[in-house]
């Protein structure tokens, strides 16, 4: 086991927008994506399990969408985002999650013997969609439709049934793999329900924007990555600063073995060489 300095790295956002139908989840998640990719429309793709509807916004941008159909599989969800991620995709945005999750419940009241033992068959369906997301090289934004009740809200001194949002179609504790959970009423505006960046939890309601996503783009490139660990060990001259960098980035190894391993040889054969210098001045 070996002890090392906690460090903050690059990361790719998993984003969660959830609201009942007629939030603006569809839209708000294309504006995050546009300030995320400078607005570059064709790094944005669309996996759209809602019949076409992220089409009503083509005014907006020339983003890429990829259609898909029911039975809406775990399986099919993977292959999109691989998909999207062979065309070069930078944000991809699954628009819904929802229906996901609706499939394995079909799944799972089709099954016959026990109950139990068939969770025991779906879940890991399940669990690999979202790791497949979790693991995506591309920013995820996953859209979830809340299921939806009325309450009575008082408007110039009348009560009138208002909709309102409630638990979010998935499976529960869905909300926990995600960077940032954004809840967005009726209104278009948003509030973070949780939020590992800091940069919403706590702040008034607000409609996302363009700017929304530059801001979550600068998080999400602060810290290291692996062009910035290969410099820093191309400029390494002795095997000591090898070895300390080695210590500081030893999650990143397997992807740097080799440039360690090159490097290493580098500075022992230039070490060989002066010492055989030297001692040939020496003798001399």
């Amino acid at each position: 086991m070996q002890l090392r300095k906690s460090e903050r790295k690059k990361a790719k956002i998993r984003l969660a927008l959830q609201s009942p139908s007629g939030a603006g989840k569809t839209m708000s998640a294309l504006l995050i994506a546009k300030g995320m990719t400078g607005g570059n429309w064709n790094k944005i793709a669309v996996i759209d399990t809602e019949n076409n509807s992220s089409d009503l916004y083509a005014h907006l941008g020339e983003f890429n969408v990829l259609q898909l159909d029911a039975p809406f599989t775990p399986e099919k969800y993977m292959k999109a985002i691989e998909a999207c991620e062979n065309a070069e995709m930078e944000v991809i945005i699954v628009d819904s999650v929802s229906h996901e999750w609706e499939s394995i419940l079909s799944i799972h009241s089709n099954m016959t013997g026990n109950s139990f033992t068939n969770w025991g068959k779906v879940n890991p369906r399940h669990n690999a969609f979202v790791q497949r997301m979790l693991q995506s090289k591309c920013h995820i934004i996953g859209t979830i439709r809340s299921k939806q009740d009325y309450v009575l809200a008082e408007k110039n001194g009348k009560y009138v049934p208002e909709k309102h949002g409630l638990k979010g179609v998935t499976r529960d504790g869905m909300d926990y793999e995600f960077t940032v959970v954004l809840e967005l009423d009726l209104s278009h505006n948003a509030t973070s329900t949780k939020d590992r960046t800091g940069l919403f939890m706590g702040n008034p309601p607000f409609i996302p924007t363009e700017e929304t996503g530059k801001i979550i783009l600068d998080w999400c490139n602060e810290g290291t990555d692996l062009p910035t660990i290969k410099k820093k060990i191309k400029a390494c001259k002795t095997l000591e600063e090898l070895t300390a960098i080695y210590h500081q980035y030893i999650t990143y190894y397997d992807d740097v073995e080799e440039d360690f391993k090159a490097k290493k040889a580098a500075i022992t054969k230039l070490s060989n060489k002066k010492v055989k210098q030297n001692g040939t001045a020496v003798t001399s």
